[in-house]
């Protein structure tokens, strides 16, 4: 167990908010998920000091080491209209959170990183739970790199930790600010104004890209995003295509 986050801070800070805290995990969205299952109300969040099987898009594994990252798993009850948006939430709540913690330069590359002098700080992971036709709930997962060391590492040009930036950060205090920001936009998450905060946060329109979709890859100008969070790319005919997910690689190719 590291200092900087424990059960006993974390209940001093987090009040009457929902949580259940874990030294170690496989995955924290399967712990939410089953507590979603369970009744759990929206707001409630999974935290975990290590986790040693968490997953990212496209069934990515996720290892976390203990002490270094920050990694929870926030329960949402979204309406089936707006559950697609569940992904802008995390991105921008928190860039607003690393900012409030003096980090600069900090953005996000479509569809689910956070960037850090466009390098990944952070993974966000929507899942949205169904019954036959019926959605139960939502899963928000998030895990920040905040004293991960990458150096030699094939991640060393590519991710980057928060320390590395910003100098020491205590996780509690980097938890109670992005909690606070999820709180925030979770409740106008229909709004025009989540989607334009997440609109301007993206780093990569503008640049060449290439989209892995099944089997196709999609390459272009990415030229924008729809309401809904797909991806405008210009082809080299000039069309536009929109790409509801995606493996996105910067260059085209």
């Amino acid at each position: 167990m590291s200092a900087d986050l424990t059960a006993a801070r974390l209940q001093a800070a987090l009040g009457e908010r929902a949580f259940r805290y874990y030294d170690q995990v496989g995955s924290t969205n399967d712990l939410a998920h089953d507590w979603l299952l369970a009744g759990a109300q929206s707001g409630g969040v999974i935290i975990a000091d290590e986790q040693v099987s968490g997953r990212g898009r496209m069934g990515r594994g996720w290892y976390a080491p203990p002490g270094t990252a920050l990694m929870l798993s926030m329960v949402l009850h979204p309406g089936s209209d707006v559950v697609g948006r569940v992904n802008l939430l995390g991105g921008v709540a928190v860039c607003e959170a690393l900012e409030a913690l003096g980090a600069r330069d900090v953005g996000l590359k479509w569809p689910n990183d956070v960037w850090l002098q466009r390098r990944k700080v952070c993974g966000v992971l929507a899942e949205a739970h169904w019954q036959a036709d019926r959605l139960i709930g939502a899963i928000l997962g998030m895990g920040i790199n905040v004293r991960v060391d990458f150096a030699g590492t094939p991640f060393a040009d590519t991710a980057i930790s928060l320390e590395t930036v910003t100098g020491p950060v205590d996780r509690l205090t980097l938890l109670t600010h992005l909690l606070a920001r999820l709180d925030h936009w979770r409740a106008p998450l229909a709004s025009d104004a989540l989607f334009e905060a997440w609109r301007a946060r993206l780093q990569m329109i503008g640049d060449p890209v290439a989209i892995k979709v099944l089997h196709e890859t999609i390459s272009g100008i990415a030229a924008g995003v729809t309401p809904d969070g797909a991806l405008l790319v210009r082809q080299s005919d000039g069309s536009l295509r929109a790409v509801a997910a995606g493996d996105l690689a910067l260059g085209g190719h």
